[in-house]
């Protein structure tokens, strides 16, 4: 496995249920940009051992709505069964983002 790949699901794993990271975050951690950390997210949605869902965009939106409408459902029903609470825009409220 590539080891941008397994960094990234590292850092991922780490997140608390009922926390966010943006891909910005993910990859300052890992040292890579926030469009790899996307790419490698987009397969994450396939690994059962990574939570693919608590990673969204910067400000709150779930990125994945441009690629899957659908994914984007599921993620935000994972997200909302973790106490995850979104605003008026559909965006995750900014006191779910881990510092």
């Amino acid at each position: 496995m590539d080891e941008d790949i397994e960094a990234v699901y590292t850092i991922v794993r780490q997140i608390p249920p009922g926390k966010v990271l943006a891909y910005g975050q993910v990859g300052a951690e890992v040292g890579v940009r926030p469009r790899r950390v996307g790419r490698i997210m987009a397969f994450a949605c396939e690994e059962d051992a990574v939570p693919w869902h608590r990673v969204v965009g910067s400000d709150g939106t779930l990125r994945l709505a441009s690629r899957s409408p659908a994914q984007a459902q599921v993620q935000r029903r994972l997200l909302e069964a973790e106490g995850v609470v979104f605003d008026s825009r559909g965006r995750v409220s900014p006191q779910f983002f881990l510092d």
